[in-house]
């Protein structure tokens, strides 16, 4: 038997309706801020994964799905392992930008090798929201503000954790850089193994390591906030003076760095202990280099003397994998049938029951109706029975003779006749 590909899984029909559900709640939290759905490929060219997110994350080196394709010379494709480098390849491709401050939100599959575990495979499926054109600190303060929302819409807001940090700027992030490396080269020996290389590679990912003897010699490492300068001061200062005027509580977080290297200033993950170990729900931060940065690439190719000029940029990413467990773990969704009406007809007049089925389709798009196949009315009672419909009507000779229909009550049972258009003019079938 063929079967689904290692960290590849498909989502059943029961479980399909959970991630509906959640959807439409992103979805409408979404809409309240003004932002906008844009969709957008799965693959995009190698170089622009490598170019955002830099060549030296675990990311790039290890975990793309990448291939060339069947092109003349070939083009390095690759499988998205992110979706902030798509859209910003979007927002300059199409030119978004101009007399504009786009505030898009995707949602779709992501893909990186590596181990499968419990809520992160694969391929997983992001929610990724990203606003453009602001350098100011209130759009980071309003994104976290909306995560803040949906975390209330989904009746999680007491099982998350906001963690805060700032980045600083480039200089200022490289002069702590050097810091770090030259603390951390005294004490290599005491390091784990992936810290070790890091430290030659990207040490700043040495910061989150989650092995107790690396955070013991952290413990005394130089602090990024040393190293920040007056603006970033001031701009982590007026988020944090947002986030208090709208009643959001945070922590500040020093090791906090973030796994790419595009970004700067204010960093943010939303974390939870629900799920056993710490584990993060939902990160983001400011990336205002990123579009000048891929501009360049443009630019430089076409062997342009002037300027590239950036724009800036802040977002986030929200893994649904794991927001689905921590749901069903502290606030699970109430279980939905798979339709609200079950017609059942015999098959000697199963014409007229497909008939009434369309015509209370096209009179009640509120409900969801649904039927079996021409089989004996006891088959078909016996589906209607597993599907979770509140009503099941009945059409048989009878009722056709006597323009009516019978209408079975799946919760106790009762059945009764009723005029044939009942159900059409009904307010609220389920209370009758």
């Amino acid at each position: 038997m063929i079967k689904a590909i290692k960290g590849f899984n498909d989502i059943l029909p029961e479980q399909a309706a959970k991630w509906l559900h959640l959807e439409a709640i992103l979805a409408d939290v979404l809409s309240r801020y003004g932002y906008e759905h844009i969709r957008l490929p799965i693959v995009e060219q190698t170089d622009l994964f490598a170019r955002a997110i830099g060549g030296a994350t675990d990311i790039v080196e290890k975990e793309m799905y990448s291939f060339a394709d069947k092109s003349d010379p070939p083009t390095p494709l690759t499988l998205r392992p992110e979706g902030t480098a798509g859209a910003v390849r979007a927002v300059i491709e199409h030119n978004m930008l101009r007399g504009d401050t786009p505030k898009l939100w995707y949602i779709g599959p992501m893909f990186r090798y590596e181990r499968p575990q419990k809520g992160r495979y694969r391929q997983f499926h992001q929610l990724g929201v990203e606003s453009f054109g602001s350098a100011l600190p209130d759009a980071d303060a309003e994104l976290i503000a909306m995560t803040h929302l949906m975390w209330q819409q989904l009746g999680l807001k007491d099982e998350m954790r906001l963690q805060l940090n700032s980045l600083g700027e480039i200089d200022e992030r490289h002069a702590y850089r050097d810091a770090l490396v030259a603390y951390l080269t005294d004490k290599q020996d005491q390091l784990d193994e992936d810290s070790k290389r890091r430290l030659t590679t990207n040490p700043l990912r040495i910061l989150d390591s989650k092995e107790a003897s690396t955070q013991a010699i952290l413990a005394d490492a130089p602090k990024l906030a040393d190293f920040l300068g007056e603006d970033s001061v001031a701009h982590f200062a007026q988020v944090k003076s947002y986030l208090e005027a709208l009643g959001i509580d945070y922590e500040i977080n020093p090791h906090l760095v973030r796994g790419l290297d595009y970004y700067n200033k204010t960093v943010f993950e939303w974390v939870t202990d629900k799920l056993g170990s710490q584990a993060t729900v939902c990160a983001g931060g400011r990336y205002d280099g990123l579009i000048g940065q891929l501009k360049s690439v443009g630019a430089s190719s076409a062997k342009s003397d002037k300027p590239v000029k950036s724009e800036p940029g802040v977002g986030f990413a929200m893994g649904l994998e794991r927001l689905l467990l921590l749901i069903e773990a502290v606030a699970p969704f109430e279980p939905t049938a798979a339709c609200d009406v079950f017609v059942a007809a015999h098959p000697e007049v199963y014409s007229a029951g497909i008939g009434y089925a369309q015509n209370l389709r096209y009179k009640r798009p509120d409900l969801r109706v649904k039927m079996a196949s021409a089989t004996s009315l006891k088959a078909q009672m016996k589906k209607a029975d597993k599907s979770g419909a509140a009503l099941t009507v009945i059409i048989a000779q009878q009722e056709i003779d006597d323009n009516t229909i019978s209408i079975k009550d799946m919760r106790n049972g009762e059945q009764s006749s009723v005029a044939q258009d009942w159900l059409s003019s009904v307010d609220n079938f389920s209370a009758q």
